[in-house]
């Protein structure tokens, strides 16, 4: 997997010390909860972000996970479906929303809305990644770990057709690789 990638862009030290950081942030700002923070890991790419940052709270949380696409391929097509929707409530709930990159923005602005809908009392997001050149529509995260330039990225959770999830770091994927 390591010949696909072009460079690094973030090493897994960065990343590991840039969610210390977020998770010292989060925590100071939720501290005062009365009840436990709803956490909620957008799958598949948020679930190594969304480790890490758990790891590190000591205050109150749930956790829950939903399944969303929009994108076919390297391109997103705008289209938010839900494969799968909360196990429990989020009604007069904080909620966070943990998402691996904010792209074009359709997406998670379409997930934040269906939890004000839902009856969430409060939604933050948090992202690793942020790439706002690709913005198409007027969202931005609460909390980021990295702003990137417009280059497709693997690694730390994203993916090319379901690979490079697993490398530890964030990489440029060849273009090569996906324009076969």
């Amino acid at each position: 997997m390591n010949k696909d990638i072009e460079k690094v862009l973030i090493s897994e030290e960065e990343i590991s010390s840039r969610c210390r950081l977020l998770a010292s942030e989060l925590e100071m700002n939720y501290k005062d909860l009365e009840e436990p923070l709803l956490i909620v890991g957008l799958l598949k790419g948020s679930v190594p972000f969304m480790a890490e940052l758990m790891k590190r709270f000591t205050i109150p949380c749930e956790i829950d996970f939903m399944k969303v696409s929009s994108y076919v391929g390297t391109k997103s097509v705008g289209d938010v479906k839900i494969n799968k929707d909360l196990d429990h409530t989020c009604d007069g709930k904080c909620v966070l929303i943990v998402e691996d990159i904010i792209d074009t923005g359709k997406t998670i602005k379409a997930v934040k809305q269906m939890f004000y809908n839902k009856g969430a009392k409060d939604v933050k997001i948090v992202a690793l990644l942020d790439k706002p050149e690709g913005r198409q529509v007027d969202i931005e995260a609460d909390y980021v770990g990295f702003t990137i330039p417009n280059e497709f990225v693997v690694g730390y959770g994203l993916d090319y057709d379901q690979k490079y999830r697993n490398l530890p770091y964030v990489g440029v994927l060849s273009p090569s690789v996906y324009t076969k």
